[in-house]
């Protein structure tokens, strides 16, 4: 396997790239919900049950799945046309509230009044994620709903740069509506990326541009255990030809990410470059939403995958899932190249 050589992308190359950003529109489709944080501290165990009571010292409620991929395009300058199912409870006034703060429209959300809008409830104490509470419905979308959600992707394709399909496997994402996605698509000449699920099969994304999964994604999708540099290769490779994809990224956490192109012999390893971890939850939203922009802002495939590991660094910096600003990607890049300067000068 092959190391990247171009960690220090040319200053004025990047500026190039990220300038783009927002003239950029990205059609993000896929299962959306709210994220809730409920954070306290710990100093007594229940008289009820073994089990620590959680004095809560604050709340949180931010955007989560598809819809922080969409804000994520959006804190870093670009359009997200955001297409998705939500109920009709008080999870989706929580959701729609959070879109506007955010100024993301919901002109191409669908109510469906027989299904939750899905929310992920992590209780935090001491920084340690106690339980995590999922309001949720994981059946299959009604038919009559996919066929207004496929209205909502035709008018959403007219404009879009770029799509993005996110895969939580609540029901919404399956192989009709995204092989008609993927067909629409290539007819305009624009990319498809998907963010996958360990419970979905590969037929569901043939054709892809490029996909992304994490270790344990890319095992489910190769059905290789990933152990070392020769198993990384067979999986990477096995997925290539599975799905049919162009490009294979697989994010290996603290080992950095993994990109397979077709009729490349090798994949190209570029490490991580996190200053420090705090959480690693919505890491891979980050990744997604910036490889879309650069892609169709002119970046090659590795300086896209770079640019995405740069947000990726910030990221995992925060709690729980996030997003990244332009500014903050701009800082954090001058500030890997200044330390890489510092380390050839030792």
């Amino acid at each position: 396997m092959k190391i990247s050589p171009t960690y220090s992308m040319n200053r004025a190359r990047i500026e190039r790239i990220i300038s783009q950003f927002s003239k950029r529109k990205i059609l993000v489709f896929g299962d959306v919900g709210v994220d809730k944080y409920t954070i306290g501290k710990v100093s007594r165990i229940s008289p009820e049950a073994p089990i620590p009571i959680v004095e809560v010292t604050e709340t949180l409620i931010k955007l989560g799945l598809a819809a922080n991929v969409a804000d994520n395009v959006r804190a870093l300058g670009g359009l997200p046309l955001l297409v998705g199912v939500i109920g009709k409870d008080l999870g989706a006034h929580d959701f729609t509230t959070l879109l506007k703060e955010n100024k993301i429209s919901g002109r191409h959300l669908i109510a469906d009044v027989n299904r939750k809008t899905t929310m992920k409830e992590r209780v935090v104490a001491e920084s340690q994620q106690v339980v995590r509470i999922d309001h949720e419905t994981q059946k299959k979308v009604d038919a009559k709903v996919i066929r207004e959600v496929w209205n909502h992707l035709e008018r959403a394709l007219e404009v879009a740069d770029c799509v993005i399909i996110e895969d939580y496997a609540k029901g919404l994402v399956e192989v009709s509506i995204c092989r008609q996605l993927m067909t629409a698509a290539e007819e305009k000449g624009i990319p498809v990326l998907v963010d996958p699920n360990t419970h979905s099969t590969p037929t569901i994304y043939s054709g892809c541009t490029v996909i992304t999964p994490n270790t344990a994604e890319a095992e489910a999708l190769s059905g290789v255990k990933i152990v070392d540099a020769a198993s990384l290769r067979r999986a990477g490779s096995r997925i290539l030809d599975e799905v049919n994809a162009r490009i294979v990224i697989i994010t290996r956490g603290k080992e950095g990410m993994a990109v397979f192109q077709r009729g490349e012999t090798h994949p190209v390893l570029i490490p991580t470059f996190a200053r420090e971890v705090f959480d690693v939850s919505g890491a891979g939203d980050t990744v997604i939403a910036t490889l879309a922009l650069a892609l169709v802002s002119g970046a090659d495939i590795i300086e896209a995958t770079l640019l995405a590991n740069f947000a990726a660094g910030v990221e995992v910096g925060k709690r729980g899932t996030a997003t990244v600003s332009l500014a903050e990607l701009k800082e954090y890049i001058e500030f890997v190249g200044s330390a890489r300067a510092r380390g050839k000068q030792k």
